[in-house]
């Protein structure tokens, strides 16, 4: 077998990209009071498999992610799998849960008006079309839906549920205005998918941004007032990557360093588009999500947080020194998952526990993680109306 098609399975489930709940019984985390409503009334939820709740489980979705159907995934939280690619709930999760709102259904299995949002984020989907790959030859890319796919959705679910067109101005008066819009990660599959390929990562990272930009101003256009931005992780720092890449190349943590030298680079683009962004649309609120260094924070002090196993895997094989193996991934009948999930930054050698999404999402809500903070975003939605 050659060494591409030995990684194409493994390298197609790394990719970040993450799903199905459809429980919408409201959280009790926050008190909703006179004195301290929650200013959003729905989420629209963007992204890839780390923030899809349940779009890739669907009759058109990629084969290889069907594992996410199958036990042990969702045994922390939900004590059954839900389609979410973790043990339990995800950083989108818990911003539902900040807003008391519930979680969000994924799209495709949406029926008619969603009172409280939609979720269009898909499981390895990518920032450029699926074309480009196609065009590439790069068949590692087998999922069709890219992040101009989720806004096509996204304009579909409005016409046909709103009442309205997205471009027209009552649409915005009448939908955006209690509406949060939040952008999780997406594109690092992108750079997964030209392993092995001649492309250049500059020529993914020109490419996949602009992508993100037209899709970013599309929902600025439409009206969107209140958005937020995530930032890649440190993709160097999964299990998997950690497998594929060679020895030599780490950084003064311990994860590839090529592949977190390749995202960082991303997140400095991202950040520049934001910051160009909030130039064009002065009347909204653009916050950047800052997952890079909330990751790196807890790498570098995992105690503080509960956490001892920051390379290893939770569910997996068994192999070392990341418990993972190539050709068998966790929801396969021959592996297990650890006990205690909660001290574990990684599930399967690509997502993340839901200890860790808890720890990322409280940078995000209740920290400094992110640009303006939160609260800032809150306080202006308040203020506004």
């Amino acid at each position: 077998m050659s060494t591409c098609n030995m990684l194409k399975f493994p390298i197609m489930t790394m990719i970040i990209s993450i799903v199905t709940i459809l429980i919408l019984s409201f959280p009790s985390s926050i008190a909703i009071t006179k004195t301290n409503p929650h200013p959003f009334k729905k989420i629209y939820a963007f992204g890839d498999s780390f923030t899809d709740t349940g779009n890739t489980k669907s009759v058109s979705g990629p084969s290889g992610f069907n594992h996410g159907s199958d036990p042990p995934y969702g045994m922390t939280f939900f004590h059954h799998p839900t389609n979410r690619y973790s043990d339990g709930r995800l950083v989108i999760d818990f911003v539902a849960e900040s807003l008391s709102l519930p979680y969000l259904p994924p799209y495709r299995y949406v029926k008619g008006n969603s009172a409280n949002g939609v979720n269009f984020a898909v499981a390895s989907s990518t920032a450029i079309d699926h074309e480009f790959f196609v065009k590439n030859n790069l068949t590692l890319d087998i999922t069709l839906q890219s992040i101009q796919t989720q806004l096509q959705w996204f304009d579909k679910y409005l016409e046909e549920n709103v009442g309205c067109k997205a471009q027209d101005v009552n649409c915005k008066v009448g939908d955006f205005h209690d509406a949060l819009f939040w952008v999780g990660e997406i594109g690092a599959n992108d750079y997964a998918y030209t392993i092995g390929s001649t492309v250049s990562g500059d020529t993914i990272r020109k490419l996949a941004m602009n992508s993100y930009t037209q899709f970013l101003t599309s929902l600025l256009k439409k009206g969107a007032k209140y958005v937020v931005v995530q930032g890649f992780p440190m993709t160097g720092c999964l299990p998997l990557a950690m497998t594929l890449a060679a020895e030599d190349d780490r950084d003064n943590i311990g994860c590839v360093k090529s592949v977190n030298n390749q995202s960082y680079t991303h997140n400095l683009a991202i950040l520049n588009l934001v910051k160009s962004l909030r130039r064009q649309f002065p009347k909204a609120i653009i916050t950047y999500a800052d997952y890079w260094t909330s990751y790196l924070t807890v790498m570098q002090s995992p105690t503080k947080f509960g956490i001892k196993e920051t390379f290893k895997a939770c569910c997996g094989m068994g192999g070392e020194p990341y418990n993972i193996d190539v050709f068998s991934f966790c929801g396969a009948p021959s592996t297990k998952a650890c006990l205690n999930p909660s001290q574990y930054v990684n599930w399967d050698g690509v997502y993340l526990t839901e200890a860790m999404y808890k720890v990322v999402s409280n940078m995000f809500l209740k920290g400094s993680l992110m640009n303006p903070p939160f609260s800032f975003l809150l306080d202006q939605k308040l203020h506004r109306g």
